[in-house]
């Protein structure tokens, strides 16, 4: 079975991020780059089937500019076979990238996609889903537990009300939460063994896309600043400011 992991190239999560002076987006000059970690749980969980022989190959993809080899890379050390780049300077929108997605789909044959439920930067959630509309496969969003066998995964979904089992027949989407695994320490002996690993370098017009922006970003504006909290010295007071203050009693 073939496992086809898309990752996304993001800034760090630990950098505080900062709003261009022209408003027309976020500083990235110079900033720390890394996998969303979204992502990295998905590459893990790929690793892990392939690792208990359900798997038998893992390929890492990624959309984007040069730099995303990086988080490829990554990948690979993570334990993914190779790698591909879809390669372009284009803002890229979520449904571009399902779009992006379903065309390497039809290319590599897989039978299980995972990729993270969505990216630190844009918080769309939207491209696992865009991209199981466009196949016609069944989806399991918010993953926690996956179990392959059969022709079927088994998926333990994170729901408001708690949690929920739905079995797909593959093949299919799985997007993952927070809660699914924890991504291992990537060692220096893989980091050096992912150079060797093979990488292709493909264009959205080799895939039949045209990545073009279908939104518009008008402007990018921080958060207004959190007032600073208060202490109270009793339930009581607590109770008056919740209901004459805040007002949400």
């Amino acid at each position: 079975m073939k496992v086809l992991v898309p990752v996304k190239r993001v800034v760090d999560y630990n950098v505080k991020v900062r709003v261009k002076s022209d408003q027309t987006g976020v500083d990235i000059a110079n900033v720390k780059m890394s996998m969303n970690p979204f992502d990295e749980i998905a590459v893990e969980e790929a690793t892990r089937l392939k690792e208990k022989g359900t798997a038998s190959e893992v390929v890492a993809v990624s959309c984007g500019v040069a730099q995303c080899q990086e988080t490829l890379r990554t990948a690979m050390a993570i334990g993914a076979d190779r790698g591909v780049l879809v390669q372009t300077d284009v803002e890229l929108q979520p449904l571009a990238v399902a779009k992006l997605l379903k065309a390497l789909v039809d290319k590599e044959q897989p039978q299980l996609v995972i990729l993270g439920k969505q990216a630190i930067d844009d918080d769309a959630n939207q491209t696992g889903q865009m991209l199981a509309a466009l196949l016609g496969w069944p989806q399991a969003t918010f993953a926690s537990k996956v179990e392959v066998a059969d022709g079927k995964a088994t998926v333990t979904r994170e729901v408001d009300g708690g949690l929920e089992t739905v079995s797909l027949k593959l093949p299919a989407i799985v997007t993952t939460d927070l809660r699914l695994n924890e991504p291992r320490y990537v060692t220096l002996p893989n980091i050096m063994k992912a150079k060797k690993k093979p990488l292709e370098t493909v264009a959205p017009a080799d895939l039949g896309v045209d990545p073009a922006p279908r939104l518009k970003t008008l402007k990018v504006t921080e958060p207004p600043a959190r007032k600073a909290g208060i202490k109270v010295a009793d339930v009581a007071a607590l109770v008056d400011k919740l209901k004459n203050e805040a007002k949400v009693l």
